[in-house]
């Protein structure tokens, strides 16, 4: 370690060897073991999911150069591609002394970021003119997990805007701005914040003396007067509302009504703006974000019209609370009038849909693989993006 506590390269490498040693699965090590007594083989591994994904290679290739700085990588997707099931996204070849032991630390860092940025991408686009804020970091089990979330929505967003969408314009974090083109995250107000003020008003009060002419968001479900809250900051605020520079965000909790519905007002206002979206069969789930508690579609309508009724047109709606590709979905349905959604939702729900898988497909240029996983093996003409 140098004068500024900076590990040399070799103690670098070796502090690598030991922490993949540690977190390799057994059967692994002891194949580089045996490989290492019987005789090395030059080895081509084929790396896929079971399922469609967005390509999310970046941080999986970052970490193999490290580990294997000799081995050939050969990324068949480029960052940002659909990935069909089954196909291999990338074929990783070398020895296999060098390559056994990296396979589950391999598969940790493609899985999870592939279908998360499937997810990003898939709200984009069904919202294709709203902005998103990731805020997933709450939800991550570390460091680790929050830069792979953060990298996945950022591929995921970039993909949607190629196809129109605004897509991700930030994150709620420092750390993890980089991805998203920012410097800072962004973010005004949580919850504690209304609660330390005493008031909705009162916090908002606070955070623009604080944090003089800079644009706010209002967080205005606390106290369960959105609407009157709501209102209430606009007044106190004409020219930040009138500028545009003023949002209001709903993170109604599922448990109640946002201030002024019950089902048959909720009806109603869907009625009015989007008859359409409730004419048809519903399943429960999509019921509940039309019509039902929280944070429905009939509860952003019900608070434009009353922004818009008391004249405050370019005030902005940003919501939050659960807002994955289904809801994404059945607001478009609904038209819903959002600014701005929040969300970490793109996390995926079933972990098990993550696993990424890698096989080895042939040994010193022969072609063998485990019966029915033929399909990896390569064919001519495959796709190819980017090379690793």
């Amino acid at each position: 370690m140098d004068d500024n506590g900076t590990l040399s390269p070799a103690a670098a490498a070796a502090a690598l060897r030991g922490e993949i040693a540690a977190r390799t699965d057994t059967y692994f090590r002891r194949t580089r073991q045996v490989a290492e007594r019987f005789g090395d083989k030059r080895v081509t591994y084929a790396v896929f999911l079971r399922r469609p994904v967005i390509s999310a290679p970046r941080l999986m290739l970052e970490w193999l150069r490290r580990a294997a700085p000799e081995a050939e990588i050969e990324l068949m997707h480029a960052e940002g591609a659909w990935i069909g099931a089954g196909e291999p996204i990338v074929y990783i070849t070398g020895s296999l002394i060098a390559l056994a032991e990296l396979e589950t630390l391999l598969l940790q860092q493609i899985g999870p970021a592939c279908v998360a940025a499937l997810n990003a991408y898939q709200m984009c686009l069904a919202l294709p003119q709203a902005a998103f804020l990731a805020m997933e970091a709450r939800h991550c089990a570390g460091a680790e997990m929050q830069e792979m979330m953060a990298y996945a929505a950022a591929v995921g967003s970039t993909a949607a805007r190629s196809e129109g969408a605004r897509g991700f314009v930030g994150n709620a974090n420092d750390g993890t701005a980089h991805w998203f083109g920012n410097a800072a995250g962004l973010g005004t107000m949580p919850h504690a914040l209304i609660g330390y003020a005493g008031s909705t008003l009162r916090a908002a009060e606070m955070f623009a003396e604080t944090f003089a002419g800079e644009a706010m968001t209002v967080l205005v479900d606390y106290f369960g007067h959105e609407v009157t809250d709501t209102l209430a900051v606009a007044r106190r605020f004409p020219d930040l509302a009138a500028a545009g520079k003023l949002s209001v965000r709903i993170d109604t909790h599922g448990g109640r009504f946002l201030e002024g519905l019950d089902p048959a007002a909720s009806y109603a206002v869907l009625e009015r703006r989007a008859p359409a979206a409730i004419r048809r069969y519903r399943s429960e789930t999509e019921l509940r974000y039309l019509v039902g508690t929280g944070v429905s579609a009939a509860a952003i309508w019900h608070l434009r019209e009353a922004l818009d009724k008391a004249g405050f047109p370019a005030v902005r709606i940003v919501v939050s609370s659960g807002f994955g590709v289904e809801k994404c979905r059945v607001m478009a349905d609904a038209n819903a009038p959002i600014d701005v959604v929040g969300t970490g939702s793109f996390i995926p729900d079933s972990w098990h849909e993550t696993y990424a898988t890698a096989d080895i497909v042939t040994y010193d240029g022969v072609k063998l693989v485990k019966v029915g996983r033929e399909f990896l093996l390569r064919r001519n003409g495959a796709r190819r993006g980017a090379e690793g």
